[in-house]
C-alpha cells in the first residue's frame, strides 16, 4: 500500500483514477500510447449567475481542472471535439482569472506564458456536448498527442518557442501602424465629442470647462517668475566651482563689504528714527 503522504498528494492532484472531488468527474488522459500511468482531468459544468460571465456562458461551458502544461487550447479542442463543436477554449492560471479577460489581438505584445497546472474553460455550441464530455469518463484513457496531431515537448518545444519569438519587422510595423491609426481615430472622436459638449450645461446647470493643449497650465504671476529665476540662479551657483579662481575671491569680498555698508546705513537710519520718536527728553 502507498504511504499516507503519497495518497494525499495523489488525491490533491487528481492523479488517482476514479478519485474526484464532489461535483467533478475524473477523465483519464494519456500523453501518448506508450505512457503507462494516466493523468486525470477534473471536469464539471461551469455554473455562474446569469450574465456574470458573458465569455463563458452557463450550460454550454465545461470547466476543467488539473490541466497539464503540455496540454494547450488546440489539444483540449481536439480532445473534446468528439462530444460536439468546440466554440472556444480559454486556459488560465487559476479559476476566475479568465472571466473578464480582454481579447489579445496582438501577436507580439501582452502574451503571458503560463507555467504549471492550469484550469480551462471549454465552450461548446450546444449544451448537450457538456454532458457528453462528462460521459467520457466511462471510456478508456484519451490520447492527447497522436501521430496525426503530435504535441511538442522537450527540445522540439523549446526550438518552436524560440522560432516563434523571432519578430518579423514588417509585421511588427504593420501592427504598430494599425494601433496608432486606431488611437488617432479614438482621440479625434473624443476631441470632437468634447468640442460638441463645450459650453452646454448639464442637467444641474453646470458647464464643463476643459483644458486644451498637451500640458496646459495657469499663467505665471510676477512672484512665480521671481521664484523660478531664483531657483535657476541657485542651480547655476551649485554647478560653479566656488573659490576656485582669484577673481571669485575678490568678488566675494566686495559683495561682503557692500552688504556690511548697506546694513550699517540701515542701522543708522533706524537709530535716528528711534531717537526722533522719543517723548521723554530730559535735556
Amino acid at each position: 500500500p502507498a504511504p499516507p503522504r503519497a495518497e494525499k498528494m495523489a488525491a490533491a492532484t487528481g492523479r488517482v483514477e476514479g478519485s474526484a472531488p464532489a461535483g467533478y468527474t475524473a477523465l483519464a488522459v494519456k500523453f501518448a500510447e506508450r505512457q503507462r500511468s494516466p493523468h486525470c482531468l477534473l471536469v464539471k459544468e461551469h455554473q455562474v449567475r446569469e450574465g456574470a460571465d458573458t465569455g463563458h456562458p452557463p450550460r454550454r461551458t465545461l470547466f476543467v481542472l488539473n490541466v497539464p502544461p503540455y496540454c494547450g487550447p488546440d489539444s483540449l479542442s481536439r480532445l473534446f471535439s468528439r462530444c460536439g463543436h468546440v466554440q472556444s477554449v480559454d486556459i488560465c492560471d487559476k479559476r476566475g482569472s479568465g472571466a473578464k479577460k480582454d481579447k489579445l489581438t496582438s501577436k507580439f505584445f501582452d502574451h503571458k506564458t503560463l507555467k504549471g497546472f492550469q484550469v480551462a474553460y471549454v465552450v461548446f455550441r450546444k449544451p448537450a456536448a457538456v454532458q457528453a464530455a462528462k460521459a467520457l469518463s466511462e471510456e478508456g484513457p484519451l490520447l492527447i498527442s497522436t501521430e496525426s496531431h503530435p504535441v511538442k515537448t522537450g527540445i522540439s518545444k523549446w526550438i518552436a518557442s524560440y522560432e516563434a519569438s523571432i519578430v518579423d519587422p514588417k509585421e511588427l510595423k504593420a501592427e504598430v501602424d494599425a494601433y496608432m491609426q486606431d488611437y488617432d481615430k479614438n482621440m479625434a472622436e473624443e476631441e470632437a465629442k468634447a468640442a460638441k459638449e463645450e459650453g452646454i450645461p448639464d442637467e444641474e446647470g453646470w458647464v464643463k470647462v476643459t483644458r486644451k493643449g498637451r500640458k496646459p497650465g495657469l499663467p505665471r504671476t510676477e512672484a512665480a517668475n521671481l521664484r523660478v529665476l531664483e531657483k535657476e540662479k541657485q542651480k547655476r551657483a551649485r554647478k560653479e566651482l566656488l573659490n576656485f579662481y582669484a577673481w571669485q575671491h575678490r568678488e566675494a569680498k566686495r559683495e561682503h563689504i557692500a552688504q556690511l555698508r548697506k546694513k550699517f546705513e540701515e542701522d543708522k537710519q533706524r537709530i535716528a528714527l528711534m531717537r526722533a520718536q522719543r517723548k521723554f527728553r530730559p535735556y
